[in-house]
């Protein structure tokens, strides 16, 4: 059976939401879990790093996951929705 347009648009959007809210946690909970320490009696957080370039791959990557895209598919989004209110919506 043929997926319609809509449903498949459909599929893309939950897709993506999806993917936010449950690939980026589990990516950053496990970043925690993995680079925290506790240091003197206090807990360090992302004090366990090798390399400074892992450090700083890891911090891109997490800022990337965490603001840009969100961002950048709400920018997306809401611009399709403007274009689709404005081809309705007579200007007078």
């Amino acid at each position: 059976m043929a997926l319609s347009v809509l449903q498949l648009k459909k599929r893309y959007v939950c897709g993506s939401i999806a993917f936010i809210w449950i690939v980026v946690p589990t990516f950053e909970i496990t970043l925690t879990v993995l680079t925290t320490d506790i240091v003197e009696g206090t807990c360090a957080y992302v004090a366990i790093h090798d390399n400074r370039a892992i450090a700083k791959t890891v911090g891109v990557i997490a800022y990337t996951l965490s603001y840009l895209l969100p961002l950048a598919l709400m920018l997306f989004f809401y611009g399709r929705v403007v274009r689709a209110l404005r081809s309705k919506v007579f200007v007078s």
